[in-house]
């Protein structure tokens, strides 16, 4: 199998290639300087010329505050440039998978998210996640859309690196525990990534590491393995305004995975403490 992985200088392309590459499946990874998703020819071009089965596009907009200022470039990429990929898929037949977020729900109440419950964004970063969702499954059969959450790997910026930074820097944080999700380590997700691209168990799925938890209770375990000594302060999400509203019930169902027999990633706890041995 041969498979084209776009984002590969975010942390989710960055191990999807990786892991591709440890069990001898060819994986080319491009990003923006090779393939610009929001220029269609090139696209056609580039995945045209890769001759490959699948495509697993990871690359996105994910600045979410800034989505609201700039909401025709965040649509150009997450909508258009998602809609120029599974153009070219359904004309040359070959597998798509898309990776949303749990942003296209709007967060209320404390059930799980099942995985084809109806679809209400509460910013425009889970707007155009949703929109190209949308085009996905419009134009494409052959397709996996999976929902992720609170991402985290090497290669790139995330919420540990920045308590990590905060915590030395200040020896006292503030943060939200009134948002409950499940962190997501790309590591893991990864290995799943590439467990489902050879399948044909196509359709949508949630898929971050088990286990719930706060974003307080997140950070609070982060120094606790880290063996820091950092003051961690709850506070409500009205403490730090910002321009996107967030979803403060990011809980997701796994029945997808489960119904065909994909392995759940481990614990976020567990992923944490792997994570943190190698940054």
């Amino acid at each position: 199998m041969k498979i084209l992985v776009t984002g590969v200088k975010g942390q989710l392309g960055h191990d999807v290639v990786e892991e591709c590459q440890k069990r001898g499946i060819e994986a080319i990874g491009v990003d923006v300087d090779e393939m610009d998703i929001t220029d269609a020819s090139k696209v056609e071009e580039v995945i045209k010329a890769s001759n490959v089965d699948a495509v697993v596009h990871c690359a996105a907009w994910t600045a979410v505050d800034k989505a609201e200022d700039e909401v025709a470039l965040c649509t150009k990429v997450n909508v258009e440039g998602t809609y120029n990929i599974a153009k070219v898929c359904k004309e040359l037949d070959i597998k798509m998978m898309y990776f949303s977020t749990d942003y296209v729900f709007d967060g209320q109440g404390d059930q799980e998210w099942k995985e084809y419950d109806e679809r209400h964004p509460l910013n425009v970063y889970g707007q155009t996640k949703c929109e190209g969702e949308i085009a996905v499954q419009k134009l494409l059969e052959r397709y996996f859309i999976v929902r992720i959450a609170w991402v985290f790997g090497v290669n790139g910026n995330n919420f540990i690196k920045t308590m990590l930074r905060l915590g030395k820097e200040r020896g006292a944080v503030s943060v939200v525990n009134d948002q409950i999700g499940s962190p997501t380590y790309t590591y893991d997700l990864a290995k799943l990534v590439v467990d489902m691209i050879q399948t044909d168990k196509y359709g949508i799925y949630h898929a971050t590491n088990e286990g719930l938890c706060s974003w307080y209770e997140f950070a609070c375990e982060i120094f606790k393995q880290a063996g820091l000594d950092v003051e961690v302060t709850p506070v409500d999400s009205s403490a730090f305004p910002a321009k996107a509203k967030r979803p403060s019930n990011s809980r997701m169902s796994k029945a997808e995975l489960d119904k065909n027999g994909f392995n759940r990633l481990p614990s976020w706890q567990d992923a944490l403490q792997r994570y943190l041995k190698l940054i």
